[in-house]
């Protein structure tokens, strides 16, 4: 039995299915890692912050409230291990890979909270990038659906620094989807995505990289990105998801070295600081 499926026993099962930084230039993987520089420029995204709002996520500049605290608990654990203050080095710990089961869960939802919440850090600067190709969420909760991204960047049709945005949220950066690609999942599993992760993970030795992947049980493409990362986090929707469907989809992880989980919507509470390590356990019971 895994220990995800350990963690999910001793809960008793699931119920039944219901800041920018400098954009990086090319170069070789190889390079020292150095300090995010101080970015002067104009940004290029304005969040809009009503939107955010209406759909119950964080508001950048809140420092108190539930689902503030909520991220707080969830993110810590991860930045240990990204930047070597867990119990185990993991490579590529700082690029972590948010996805879920099904559709509809709230992948998206925590991918946008989690970036949102570690660019509250004093240290730290986020990197979000919309690997949904499909279906783009991120990138049209930021008005950048329309904008070149990661598939221009892995068709080699734009440098990276051409396609990284900045935002007005310090510390925060995006770099969307980008076009539509018949073969995005085999672009996706090309050693060319293999080198930009590569480069984004060392590029910056204060950068956290978060991906909003596509389900599992939806595509082949987050099973293919997740072997990319040195974390995953699996969003499961509570009072929604059947535990098999959880467990079909965490085997699809079982090369990751970390994976945890965030059981979202529940409305019932476990109490903060809930977790372990190598298929730790997270809670959010936010919207």
């Amino acid at each position: 039995m895994s220990i995800i499926e350990k963690a999910l026993e001793k809960q008793g099962g699931l119920p039944p299915e219901p800041a920018a930084f400098e954009a990086a230039t090319d170069g070789p993987a190889s390079e020292p890692a150095k300090p995010s520089p101080q970015v002067s420029k104009k940004p290029q995204i304005i969040v809009n912050r009503e939107r955010l709002q209406e759909r119950g996520m964080l508001a950048p500049d809140a420092a108190s409230g539930q689902l503030v605290e909520e991220y707080r608990m969830i993110k810590r654990p991860l930045l240990m291990n990204a930047f070597g203050e867990g119990a185990e080095v993991i490579p590529h710990a700082n690029l972590i890979l948010v996805t879920s089961s099904l559709p509809g869960e709230g992948k998206t939802f925590t991918a946008v909270n989690l970036a949102l919440s570690i660019a509250a850090e004093r240290d730290k600067t986020v990197l979000l990038v919309d690997a949904d190709v499909i279906k783009p969420a991120t990138s049209r909760l930021f008005d950048a659906h329309e904008r070149p991204g990661l598939i221009d960047v892995l068709e080699r049709e734009k440098p990276l620094a051409d396609v990284l945005l900045r935002t007005d949220i310090p510390k925060l950066t995006l770099l969307p989807a980008g076009r539509q690609h018949s073969h995005a999942t085999e672009l996706l599993a090309s050693e060319e995505m293999q080198r930009l992760a590569r480069e984004i993970s060392q590029r910056y030795p204060d950068r956290v990289v978060i991906f909003d992947s596509p389900p599992l049980l939806a595509t082949t493409q987050a099973s293919v990105l997740a072997t990319h990362v040195g974390q995953v986090v699996l969003v499961v929707e509570a009072e929604s998801t059947p535990q098999y469907i959880v467990k079909e989809a965490a085997d699809m992880l079982n090369t990751c070295e970390v994976v945890g989980c965030v059981l979202n919507k529940t409305q019932q509470g476990f109490g903060l600081g809930y977790y372990a390590y190598y298929g730790y356990k997270y809670y959010n019971y936010g919207e």
